[in-house]
Parts: structure tokens; C-alpha cells; sequence
């Protein structure tokens, strides 16, 4: 889903001629690029420590686990794309890291995106049919649900498992891209079997990885909104507030980037300097948009669920104290059943 895997933008010879407005959203990037890996490693930190450890073992807490470790992977691979970026696309940590990074990234910014959807998914089955969602949500069936999402990322990043690897670039560095040159020799057809394979990534990356999630996410909720309104739900206003918030921070967050990152997949074939300079900045700028999502969603489903707030108030101090006295008694949190009953007010 990255597009640094897709697309090689290295501009080392032409930053004396980049505009000043180009400059600034190159900068504006980067620090939004720090902004999430900061509070990206610190928040769905935070969520997996509480959700994994501190609270009982609920279809919710499970969501929100699943959802934290893979933002957390995410984002704590960050760095390496700044200091990579920094130095002008050059790749200097190796071919393993190239491989692995790209990977870790690929799978969990899908997993990441159908985990949303799936969560979506679970809320409108608890509105829409309570009775069925009281008998048969249950841990046991969520912890066998969960892997679908992940095996589908698995799959999408099958391309980035077997084709990234470190490239040498006409500047004389180390790309981390992909290489498609054991397939040809022929520089001319190396040139189409890349565009190509780029051109279909792209199309299943934006259909397959955004469009049919967002999709469902939106769908859900638009059906979860409709029922709260006909019927009058008590404190229907709070769950609508937060449908409404969640939804938009999505799209907000990745509308710009999957339609940037479609856009450079059309016109692959006619890159021109100055349209790829264009694009360059535009990809950098609604990238770094789309991945300040991975460190929104700790606010967004779990930091505004109430019971979630008011254990992790508690478990901080009481956590500090056992580390100060070094008390190593076990925790009870470890429930098995979903506890929280499929009402309206799932967030």
C-alpha cells in the first residue's frame, strides 16, 4: 500500500529549482510523518498494553488489540522512511531491512484498513440484530474472525515479499523498490512488465484496499445512524457524534492519498520531471495525511469508549505502583466471554 514501493521519485539533482511552496509542504510532511510515529508508537502503545493485559478478554477489546498492533508496527517503521526521504530516496539500510520494512508496512496498513472495516462490520450486527449478536458474538468466534483480515493483508503483500529488493538508481544509490529484471533482460521490456505490474498494484491497492473497505465502513454506519434516528435510542447523540467523527477522520485521512496514488498510476507511462515533481510532492504530502490515521485511531475507537477511558485511568497509577514495589502477582483481567452486551453504544 506504500507507494515509496511503488513509485521511484528521486529528485537529488533538481532541489535548487523546487519552488518555495513545494519546500514547505515537503517540510510539513516530514513533520507530520514525526507527529505520527510519535504518538503512533506512544498511543496504540498505550491500547495494547491496556487491551492486551489490563482488560478482560471481550469481541472489543480483541478489535481494539488487533487495530493497535498493527498501527503500532506501522508506525514504529516510520523513521526509517524520514531518514530515507531525507537523504533523497536513497535506501542505506541494507537489502533485509528493505525486504522486511516494506513488508511490515504492507501488511499492517491493510490489516490495518479491513480491521476498520471488520469493526464496522461487528458495531452494525450488534445494532441491527442484538438478539443474534447476544448469542453468538463471542470471544471464541471473534478470535477466529480476526485472522481473515490478516490473511487478505498477507495476500495483498505477497508482490512486496517476493519482487522489493534493494536497486541501484541512476544517482549512483541504493532504491528500496521493486526489481522486476529476473523476469527480462531487455531494458525495454523490463520497462514494460514494471509498468504493468505498478499499474495493477495500484488499481487492486486503491479498489481491493480502500474502496470495498470504506465502503462497508460507510455503509455500516449509515445503516447503524438510520436505526438510532427511526427508533430514538437513549443518548443517541453521543454514538452519532463519534459514527460521525470516525467516518470523516477516514476519509479525510485516506480519500486524498488513494486518489493521488491512482492518479500516479494512470499516467505511469507518461512520466514527465516536471509532473513527477508534481506528483512527488502531492504523494509525500497525502501520505503522510493517510498514515496520521494510524495514530488517530487509538482516540477514535478506543480513547472515546468510556469503559476503556476509566480503566486506563485506574491501571496507570495502579500499574506504577506495582512496578515500584515489584509486585509480580499475576493480573485477573481474562475473560472469556464478550461481556459487553451488543448495545448501540458500542464505541
Amino acid at each position: 500500500m506504500a507507494t515509496n514501493t511503488s513509485f521511484s521519485m528521486n529528485v537529488s539533482a533538481g532541489y535548487q529549482s523546487i519552488p518555495a511552496g513545494y519546500i514547505f509542504l515537503d517540510i510539513f510532511s516530514y513533520l507530520l510523518f514525526a507527529i505520527t510515529f510519535i504518538f503512533g508508537v506512544l498511543g496504540n502503545g498505550l491500547v495494547i498494553w491496556v487491551a492486551g493485559f489490563r482488560m478482560a478478554r471481550t469481541v472489543t477489546t480483541i478489535s481494539y488489540l488487533n487495530l493497535a498492533i498493527a498501527d503500532f508496527c506501522f508506525t514504529s517503521t516510520l523513521p526509517f522512511f524520514i531518514a530515507s526521504k531525507a537523504m533523497g530516496g536513497n535506501w542505506p539500510f541494507g537489502w533485509f531491512l528493505c525486504k522486511f520494512i516494506f513488508t511490515i508496512v504492507d501488511i499492517n496498513l491493510f490489516g490495518s484498513v479491513f480491521l476498520i472495516a471488520l469493526i464496522a462490520l461487528d458495531r452494525c450486527i450488534c445494532v441491527l440484530h442484538p438478539v443474534w449478536a447476544q448469542n453468538h458474538r463471542t470471544v471464541s468466534l471473534a478470535r477466529k474472525v480476526i485472522i481473515g483480515p490478516w490473511f487478505c493483508a498477507f495476500l495483498l503483500t505477497l508482490p512486496v515479499i517476493i519482487r522489493v529488493t534493494t536497486v541501484p538508481n541512476r544517482f549512483g544509490q541504493m532504491s528500496c523498490t521493486f526489481d522486476f529484471s529476473p523476469w527480462t533482460k531487455d531494458p525495454a521490456e523490463k520497462m514494460k512488465v514494471r509498468i504493468a505490474m505498478l499499474t495493477l498494484r495500484g488499481i487492486i491497492r486503491f479498489i481491493i484496499g480502500f474502496s470495498m473497505p470504506m465502503s462497508v465502513v460507510a455503509i455500516c454506519y449509515g445503516l447503524i445512524a438510520t436505526k438510532i434516528y427511526r427508533q430514538g435510542l437513549i443518548k443517541s447523540s453521543r454514538p452519532l457524534r463519534v459514527l460521525s467523527f470516525v467516518v470523516a477522520a477516514f476519509l479525510l485521512c485516506w480519500c486524498p492519498y488513494q486518489i493521488v496514488a491512482l492518479i500516479a498510476t494512470i499516467r505511469i507511462r507518461d512520466f514527465s520531471s516536471s509532473m513527477s515533481q508534481d506528483l512527488r510532492i502531492a504523494v509525500n504530502v497525502t501520505s503522510s495525511l493517510a498514515f496520521f490515521n494510524s495514530c488517530l485511531n487509538p482516540m477514535l475507537y478506543v480513547f472515546m469508549g468510556r469503559d476503556f477511558r476509566d480503566r486506563l485511568i485506574q491501571s496507570l497509577p495502579a500499574s506504577l505502583e506495582r512496578a515500584l514495589s515489584e509486585d509480580s502477582a499475576p493480573t485477573s483481567d481474562t475473560g472469556t466471554n464478550s461481556g459487553s452486551p451488543p448495545a448501540v453504544i458500542a464505541l
